[in-house]
């Protein structure tokens, strides 16, 4: 029982006590703790430890990679212009009006999130492109913050590109293309949902005569179509294969000549997840631009800087999972729970997750510490892991931005009041965002008694 209680103990004491000297409330300390004290209980020997960690971050390799080559594109796409032409094309096709308007912020978030998998590099790469114009329309900046923070979360969880979703498969040991196509489903009703729910703030309200578009959508993709080319590339490999079932990177030989080899090596085989293969091969599409090519060091200074933090996590994370499997930890669990109601286990992981996600304000977090046990114990239920891995990576989504400590929310207002030179108020942005968590904690417990 200790060896399961201490490393627990020990991890959330670091996360949550940030008086601790040098280490307290640092997200990478607490996990590298619980895994080296999980490994002393265990009596795994240095050899043993190092398999392990090996083994771990080979577990969630493809989502680093995920992370560090999305980060990357997603730069090179801001150098090439594609961001500027994707919201102007928006507000040129609906915002001739508030409500419009509103919506073509939303679906440029959602859009961005959903290419870059991260909330917090969706709402910095969009938000100061329409700060300005949301406070045009008379909005609060909190109002402001919770579209900002809202749309740049569904995005960050719509795929293609979603590390919550990638994340939950990978913890699971599933394939992610199952799930990815059910969460098209759910977290694009969430994202309507928001949109819907947001009209309220402009209610009554009338467009700014300069906020009105000069340009139609034709006219904007006319002159700037081939910034979108990069984009075009990413969604036809994505759709060849989620609708069509080809796979190029299987079925052209130069692609099979190269990741071949990868597959069998640890860690290195995360580039031949096809997700991660697509976004390279559309990241070197976009360095055939000259607007990119001379920004490349740009591109990859700024694309590593802004997902360092994350991968960071994601390698301490994959650290502890791999040691509480070498050490059975996960079994230890299992059988721990065999006398317990079905509805408890879920409904206790549902909050379990909930509430690491708002002390930390990180769904990656939350899904380590909390699926790693959880996710087997579901599937001894006969739960199907497909709906497991979707119900893990909402629920999830829904207690990183829940009040006290939601780091996009925090990173959003910082955006906010340095551009408007304001004070926005954090707790009140999460606040307004309830109903969006909400949204997704159903959906997560939906899913999990299906």
């Amino acid at each position: 029982m200790l060896e399961i209680i201490i490393p627990l103990v020990l991890l959330f004491t670091i996360v949550f006590v940030k008086q601790i000297p040098k280490v307290g409330g640092d997200i990478r300390a607490a996990l590298l703790v619980a895994a080296l004290s999980s490994a002393f209980i265990s009596g795994l020997n240095f050899n043993e430890m190092i398999v392990a960690f090996i083994d771990g971050i080979d577990r969630l390799s493809w989502v680093i990679m995920l992370s560090i080559f999305g980060s990357l594109y997603a730069e090179s796409q801001v150098k090439l212009g594609a961001m500027d032409t994707t919201l102007n094309s928006l507000r040129a096709a609906f915002g001739n009006s508030p409500k419009g308007l509103i919506a073509a912020v939303f679906i440029t978030l959602i859009l961005a999130g959903s290419f870059l998998g991260d909330a917090i590099a969706a709402a910095a790469v969009i938000g100061f492109l329409v700060i300005h114009a949301l406070t045009e329309l008379k909005l609060k900046p909190e109002q402001i913050g919770m579209i900002i923070l809202i749309g740049a979360s569904i995005g960050s969880i719509m795929p293609p590109i979603t590390q919550g979703v990638f994340l939950s498969a990978s913890l699971i040991g599933i394939d992610p293309g199952p799930v990815a196509k059910l969460a098209y489903i759910t977290v694009s009703i969430g994202g309507i949902l928001a949109i819907l729910e947001s009209f309220r703030f402009v209610r009554g309200k009338k467009m700014p005569p300069e906020l009105i578009p000069n340009q139609s959508v034709f006219q904007i993709l006319k002159e700037n179509w081939k910034t979108l080319i990069p984009l075009f590339v990413l969604i036809a490999i994505v759709i060849a294969n989620t609708l069509f079932d080809y796979n190029i990177f299987t079925e052209i030989a130069i692609f099979v000549y190269i990741l071949e080899p990868l597959i069998g090596i640890p860690i290195l085989q995360g580039l031949t997840n096809q997700i991660v293969a697509a976004i390279i091969i559309a990241l070197l599409v976009g360095f055939l631009f000259p607007s990119v090519r001379k920004q490349t060091k740009g591109v990859i200074k700024n694309g590593l800087g802004k997902v360092n933090q994350t991968v960071q996590i994601q390698l301490s994370a994959g650290v502890m999972v791999g040691v509480f499997y070498a050490s059975g930890l996960i079994e230890k669990v299992e059988l721990m729970t065999e006398g317990l109601a079905s509805s408890m286990i879920k409904v206790g992981g549902a909050i379990a997750m909930v509430v690491v996600g708002m002390l930390t304000g990180s769904q990656t977090t939350a899904q380590s510490v909390v699926v790693t046990f959880l996710g087997p114990i579901l599937e001894s239920m006969h739960v199907d892991p497909t709906l497991i891995a979707l119900g893990a990576s909402h629920i999830a989504a829904a207690g990183q931005n829940m009040p006290p400590v939601g780091l996009t929310a925090f990173v959003v207002c910082g955006l906010i009041g340095g551009i408007l030179n304001k004070k926005v108020d954090p707790i009140k942005v999460m606040t307004l965002a309830l109903p969006n968590s909400f949204y997704f904690l159903i959906i997560g417990l939906i899913l999990w008694f299906i």
